[in-house]
């Protein structure tokens, strides 16, 4: 026995998590390398990654233990100071009930599930999705809504765009009322200047000409709280053909009529009060509810009811080719995610509480406003709200009682030196209330008590507008109110899912990978998660300062001189990357390069952004190997140098591979006057190995729910900040409440909260921490050999379709399956829809080529589980073969007939060519864990027809699929 002994330092391994935050241990490292050929992860790299593009690995602090990493986040969460927040500003405190908590909130099974582009195998999550459009629907009184929007204020913009496509009015003037909130206006402006449509900010009841204007945006109840009648307007602009947009409170309509039901055509919003914490901002998910009519111009993700192959009633997200994924360049929103995990909280809170719980609740924060509003009158001061709901702008020395309700731990809205705003929610106590009394008075011998100025209060609600109509009444609102049955039902739709709890889910260019508990924890914390967004600087200087640790860490991994960290999704980080190139360009004089060259394998979104962000969309050849076409992009260059703007390239590129070509190409754009964006959606390949802000690109989105662990949550949320070299430094969005979140001369805010979905970020940040220098570099060479270990792998099987120099992929691969459909008429679909009986989710299918599925199996993969998938699809193969050679017929076989359920092979009549055994037990290791699919194959087309949770009975889902 050797008498070494262990240094302190060994003994605290500070690598334990990279070990377990990577899938292979070393012994399957070398194992995988072998099969390769290879004899280590270095000779790997070398042979996949072009040596020009290579860098030293950027040197990041140790790394962290978990204890220590939590530790860290601990105190980041105490550094920040939780006063009662009632600044408003469509943020409001809110308690999220424990059973929603605990089971979706912190729960794997909901929040590594994947966007349900699989209806199949998401049935749970559609279903939850569903609750949230109907509660929308029901509470604004719409027709139709969708499920979700990144924020109230980007909401608030893709509605001025849909009402600049829709209406009939020849103007490119949208009216915006000066009594929408801040952070909306500003949004507003950033998004209206580059696609040529004019604000007109303003007074509506005084200056809103209709006959000038497309849109009208109004707020009700407004920022400062009043719930004006707005049908004169509404009907002025109607009679002008204009169109009218309604940013709204969804419980404050629990209490008011909805705009709905007088007239409007959209209606937005955030659900953030329904049960998902403050957390600095975000995420939260917004909501667009409209007419049915202007289904198809809805910007993001619609949930429609359908039927399966066997007659059950079904749901998929419906009108899944929508514009922004086969229109590109003529795109009008790129939108492409949602706030999944959020809406389905939202929904789950509806769901808790029923209509009567949510009057309830609406009910007694109108009454404390209403006690607050009566108690300041006695005590002289002025109300200036006339009509409200649950905030009050008071007259008032501002100054004297900001600081003095500070003092008693209660931060209000500052307007100016004269008033001040107050806006009550679900969590105030009458205790804070009598503190309001205080602050104002300035004594706290006041002499109000709430519980004596109860008795004489009448509603602050204007009676015009008080709510008449029924709203919430499924009974999937009205079934879940004792925690057991909420419990099992929460525990049923969850089932229902394959999640990355369950098994790999090996969608290439999504990087499903592992979310670990340690990165999860902290999120919850009551210093990160009860913040509200716009408190005085020094009451968040834990979220401050891991905000600038982040940044720093990001920007030394990329190599960019600057990181802002406010988009809130990947396509918003595209938006904002583009909008600083226009920025610079503007600068130098040269405001007409408007050019944006893509590639033709982009991602949908890269185009839809161009345009979005005032540019005119040239696309770039491939070859036949998937790369940039460089004849292609010399002509395309010399046809529009003068007013090349850009070039946005993903690299690797969206085929797999690194282009060797990828600096000549970066200099031919800069020599021509442009400037390069690349597409970090595969940054994962990169990290530790290259950094893109070295290597060429002037401006990269980095997909924090990719590369950096944020989980996808159902399909949302997501953070997209972007990194920038220093001239574009000073175009990074700003925002107009917080100074320090950008830029003075930046173009505006892309999203309303100032460093976006600021909760989520303690996430990438624990994942960095814990992994160091050594650790980003492993991972992504485990990443790059999981990849190449599962093309070779499943090489004598399928063709796998593009390969960069020496045979090998990066972090991905396409295989091919278009013969199949050729030869016997087995789909790609039929394909994805078979490994579902095997337990697993497809890949991704048919992009970037149709009749394809793109593989990314990520470092968080053992090499038991790869070769469990390859021997899913190994057997996928056999089974097609069993088709080519007559064994089964074309029309009845187990992959035209996938996905197989339950029921369906419990039943007595079985008369297909294969046994039932062959259906569901494909091979011998799922008789251990078998997940049974919840319905048969969808039909699409019905889907299309129903998005709304009616929910009538089933035979007119029969009628309608007919």
């Amino acid at each position: 026995m050797s008498d070494r002994r262990s240094s302190l330092a060994e003994l605290e391994d500070r690598g334990e998590f990279t070990r377990r935050h990577i899938g292979p241990d070393a012994a399957e490292v070398q194992a995988m390398l072998k099969e390769l050929g290879l004899d280590s992860l270095d000779q790997l790299v070398d042979s996949a990654v072009p040596k020009a593009i290579r860098s030293d690995a950027p040197q990041l602090p140790e790394p962290l233990t978990e204890a220590q990493a939590l530790a860290a986040l601990a105190g980041y969460a105490e550094e920040n100071q939780r006063l009662t927040s009632l600044i408003g500003l469509g943020y409001y405190d809110t308690f999220t009930p424990p059973v929603i908590r605990r089971n979706v909130l912190e729960n794997p099974g909901w929040y590594t599930a994947y966007t349900p582009y699989q209806a199949e195998i998401a049935q749970g999550r559609l279903e939850a999705l569903l609750n949230f459009q109907q509660m929308v629907s029901d509470l604004t009184g719409m027709e139709l809504a969708n499920a979700s929007l990144l924020d109230e204020a980007t909401a608030a913009a893709e509605a001025m765009t849909l009402m600049h496509r829709m209406s009939k009015a020849k103007s490119d003037t949208c009216f915006v009322a000066d009594d929408l909130h801040p952070q909306t206006i500003a949004v507003l402006k950033t998004r209206a200047e580059p696609l040529g449509i004019t604000l007109k900010i303003g007074a509506p009841e005084r200056e809103f000409v209709a006959e000038e204007c497309f849109g009208l945006i109004l707020q009700y109840p407004n920022t400062y709280g009043e719930a004006k009648d707005l049908r004169a307007l509404v009907e002025a602009a109607h009679e002008s053909k204009a169109l009218v947009t309604v940013a709204s409170d969804l419980l404050a309509l629990a209490l008011l009529t909805p705009p709905g039901e007088w007239g409007a055509d959209v209606v937005v919003g955030s659900a953030q009060r329904f049960g998902v914490p403050l957390g600095y901002g975000g995420p939260h998910a917004a909501f667009m509810a409209t007419r049915e009519a202007y289904k198809r111009s809805v910007p993001g993700r619609i949930i429609g009811v359908s039927v399966d192959s066997h007659g059950n009633l079904a749901y998929r997200m419906a009108l899944q080719t929508r514009e922004q994924h086969i229109r590109r360049e003529k795109a009008t929103s790129n939108i492409c995610t949602a706030q999944v995990l959020l809406a389905v909280m939202a929904g789950f809170y509806g769901v808790w509480h029923g209509p009567q719980g949510v009057r309830r609740i609406a009910s007694r924060v109108h009454r404390l406003t209403a006690i607050l509003a009566e108690g300041l009158r006695r005590l002289d001061c002025k109300v200036e709200t006339e009509g409200f709901f649950d905030t009050l702008v008071v007259a008032c020395d501002a100054p004297a009682v900001l600081q003095r309700a500070r003092e008693a731990g209660i931060n209000l809205r500052p307007i100016d030196d004269m008033r001040v705003g107050v806006s009550l929610d679900e969590t105030t106590t009458r205790e804070t209330v009598e503190a309001l009394f205080a602050a104002f008075a300035g004594s706290a011998d006041h002499g109000l008590l709430v519980e004596k100025l109860d008795a004489g209060v009448s509603a602050g609600l204007p009676s015009a507008l008080v709510r008449k109509s029924s709203y919430m009444t499924h009974p999937v609102f009205n079934s879940y109110h004792s925690e057991t049955e909420m419990l099992r039902y929460l525990r049923r739709l969850r089932e229902k899912d394959v999640a990355l709890d369950r098994s790999m889910i090996p969608l290439g260019s999504c990087t499903m990978k592992l979310n670990a508990a340690a990165e999860m924890l902290s999120i919850t914390l009551p210093g990160f998660a009860g913040i509200h967004p716009f408190v005085p600087g020094d009451q968040a200087k834990g979220y401050r300062a891991l905000i600038a640790d982040l940044q720093d860490k990001l920007a030394r991994l990329t190599g960019f001189s600057a990181i802002s960290l406010q988009p809130n999704a990947g396509s918003q980080g595209e938006y904002a990357g583009l909008l600083a190139i226009r920025g610079w360009h503007k600068s130098r004089g040269e405001g007409h390069r408007n050019v944006c060259l893509i590639p033709s394998s982009a991602h949908g979104t890269n185009p839809a952004s161009a345009v979005m962000a005032g540019m005119r969309v040239v696309v770039v050849n491939c070859d036949e190997e998937g790369n940039v076409d460089l004849q292609d992009l010399d002509a395309k260059i010399g046809k529009h140098a003068d007013n090349l703007a850009a070039l946005m390239i993903t690299y690797p590129s969206t085929h797999g591979v690194f282009e060797e070509t990828i600096i000549e190409i970066c200099d031919k754009v800069h020599v021509a006057g442009g400037q390069v964006y690349m597409d970090g959606a595969n940054l994962n390949a990169l990290v530790g190995l290259c950094q893109p802000g070295r290597f060429g690109p002037d401006v990269a989105h980095l997909n924090l729910h990719k590369t950096f662990c944020i989980p996808h949550g159902g399909g949302g949320p997501g953070v997209g900040p972007i990194g920038v070299v220093e001239h574009l430094k000073p175009f990074l969005p700003n925002h107009p409440l917080v100074p320090e979140a950008g830029p003075e001369g930046g173009p505006g805010p892309v999203a309303a909260a100032p460093w976006g979905s600021a909760s989520i970020l303690p996430i990438s940040w624990a994942y960095i921490a814990m992994t160091g220098t050594e650790g980003q570099t492993r991972a992504t060479q485990v990443a790059i050999l999981n990849a190449n270990y599962v093309a070779h792998k499943l090489a004598g099987h399928y063709d796998v379709l593009y390969k960069g120099r020496n045979g090998r992929v990066a972090h991905e691969c396409i295989i091919d399956t278009r013969p199949f459909k050729d030869s016997v008429g087995v789909s790609v679909d039929d394909i994805a829809k078979r490994l579902m009986d095997y337990g697993y989710h497809a890949p991704t299918m048919s992009w970037p080529v149709s009749g394809t599925l793109m593989i990314e199996p990520t470092e968080s993969e053992c090499r038991e589980e790869l070769d469990r998938f390859c021997n899913a699809m190994i057997a996928i193969r056999k089974e097609i073969a069993r088709v080519e050679q007559g064994e089964w017929p074309r029309d009845d076989n187990p992959l035209c007939n996938a996905p197989h359920t339950a029921e369906s092979v419990l039943a007595e009549d079985w008369s297909h060519a294969y046994s039932r055994e062959r259906a569901v037990y494909p091979l011998t290791a799922l008789r251990e864990a078998k997940y049974w699919p919840p319905v048969g194959r969808i039909d699409n087309v019905a889907g299309d027809r129903n998005l709304v949770c009616t929910c009538p009975d089933i035979t007119s889902y029969q009628e309608a699929a007919e």
